[in-house]
């Protein structure tokens, strides 16, 4: 892919985000209700775009929310607070790499009329 390392160097604080706060929860505490909240938010709301054009990282989010519940089932609110943020940051990947491919292909598409067009004038 052309934008492949602008994609990473993106969305590297995303990932940086997620990992200190998988950090910051290893601590246990209160049931994680609004991090499950968001979990479930960034899953469903990347569901829709995402889902064709990142299929992976969208599995590997709800998966994550999946095993984020089977966790809060059993009260290992450390790890369900855990899987919650992963399965956001996962989430949040699979939007970005969407909306990234839909603009190289709108880019594509432009740089295929701004081609027929210069085809057209250099006919004329």
């Amino acid at each position: 892919m052309r934008n492949e390392p602008r994609t990473r160097i993106r969305l590297l604080p995303i990932c940086l985000a997620a990992t200190l706060a998988a950090l910051a929860a290893c601590s246990s505490g209160p049931p994680p209700r609004e991090e499950m909240a968001v979990g479930r938010a960034a899953v469903d709301r990347a569901s829709g775009p995402a889902a064709a054009e990142a299929p992976l990282e969208l599995s590997a989010a709800r998966d994550k929310i999946g095993r984020a519940n089977v966790a809060m089932a059993n009260k290992d609110y450390s790890m369900a607070r855990q899987l919650a943020a992963q399965a956001e940051a996962d989430a949040t990947l699979a939007e970005a790499q969407a909306r990234s491919s839909r603009s190289d292909r709108a880019l594509d598409e432009v740089r295929e009329s701004i081609r027929q067009l210069r085809e057209q004038i250099s006919q004329q």
